[in-house]
């Protein structure tokens, strides 16, 4: 079988993203793109030494690219924080009194959860604030006050 540069370099693109498929590295895609640029430069004709130039420059400029972008970006805060996947954070619970463990539980949305205190200082009774869902049990923190 006689195969030349250019369908090596796209079966090397082609591992890469099956990697990054199984792996879920982003940066294996900037590598296949360097892969890709690698094999264009087999199609038009050039050598050995000029596809490995293009493909190591273009994957190691994707790359770098890649990472200034997420460097410049701070990172979402957690699912079980976040309010873009949960509107209950936020959202203001009554604590009527906590027990000794940090522990309690309060009505909301029509049902009794189990909460735990995730403030700083000594829980107090009062009204408090949704900071995270675990599972089913509310993570509380003081309300701010506002005047």
């Amino acid at each position: 079988m006689d195969t030349n540069l250019s369908t090596m370099w796209w079966v090397a693109g082609g591992v890469l993203v099956a990697a990054e498929l199984a792996t879920g590295t982003f940066y294996l895609l900037m590598l296949a793109v360097g892969c890709a640029a690698g094999a264009l430069a087999a199609h038009a004709g050039l050598g050995l030494s000029a596809q490995i130039v293009a493909g190591a420059l273009v994957g190691a400029a994707a790359t770098a690219g890649w990472h200034l972008k997420r460097a410049r970006h701070p990172r979402s805060a957690p699912a079980e924080s976040n309010r873009d996947v949960n509107l209950d954070i936020g959202q203001t619970v009554l604590v009527r009194a906590w027990g000794a463990d940090g522990s309690t539980h309060v009505s909301y949305r029509g049902a009794s959860w189990s909460a735990a205190f995730a403030g700083d200082g000594t829980p107090a009774p009062g009204p408090h604030a949704i900071v995270a869902v675990r599972g089913n049990q509310l993570m509380l923190a003081p309300q701010a006050k506002t005047h």
